[in-house]
């Protein structure tokens, strides 16, 4: 985790506080539901830390959104978004950053494009992926992607369609950054 750097991170902190508090959770209750410890959450409701994209996954999930309904929580949201209004994230551990493209509370389909930088390695555990269904597009650059047991090594172009939730690891292997986009819908 390091220092909330922008606007966006401030309302992400903000957001997940107001989440937590609309359910009557304790930093404890919350900090059980997601796997992350008690200190962390604090440090991020206080914004004096930004959560990696592994722990927003998990506040996330035990809120019962997806990462981008978090985000577009913290965001706001319309049904037209222009280019320079699509929330942009830095996960401060692997650098990589993430574009919400599109995604509204009344609309079925998140589309998200994610830039993983060189050598980078995002591991996501497997419930982050219980209630959603995924296609993944490599744009450019070359990715691999771990499901569980099963490595998918997939270069520009190459779709993937998630299988069943398991623990998945993105990584980035090559010596230049790799773009993708990721289609959800939450079932």
């Amino acid at each position: 985790m390091s220092t909330i750097p922008d606007d966006t991170s401030s309302r992400l902190a903000r957001r997940i506080r107001l989440e937590r508090e609309a359910r009557g959770w304790s930093l404890a209750n919350l900090a059980a539901r997601a796997q992350v410890s008690k200190a962390a959450i604090s440090k991020i409701e206080r914004m004096e830390t930004s959560p990696s994209a592994a722990t927003l996954v998990r506040l996330a999930s035990a809120f019962d959104l997806s990462l981008a309904g978090l985000l577009l929580r913290a965001e706001g949201g319309e049904r037209l978004v222009r280019a320079a209004d699509q929330p942009l994230w830095r996960d401060p551990a692997s650098g990589y950053t993430r574009r919400q493209i599109f995604a509204r509370a009344d609309h079925p389909v998140e589309l998200v494009e994610v830039e993983l930088p060189p050598g980078a390695r995002v591991e996501l555990p497997a419930a982050s992926y219980a209630r959603l269904r995924q296609i993944l597009q490599v744009r450019q650059g070359e990715l691999v992607l771990t499901e569980g047991s099963r490595r998918h090594e997939m270069k520009a172009g190459d779709c993937l369609g998630f299988g069943a939730p398991a623990d998945v690891i993105f990584a980035n292997e090559a010596a230049s950054p790799c773009r993708y986009l990721v289609a959800l819908t939450r079932l």
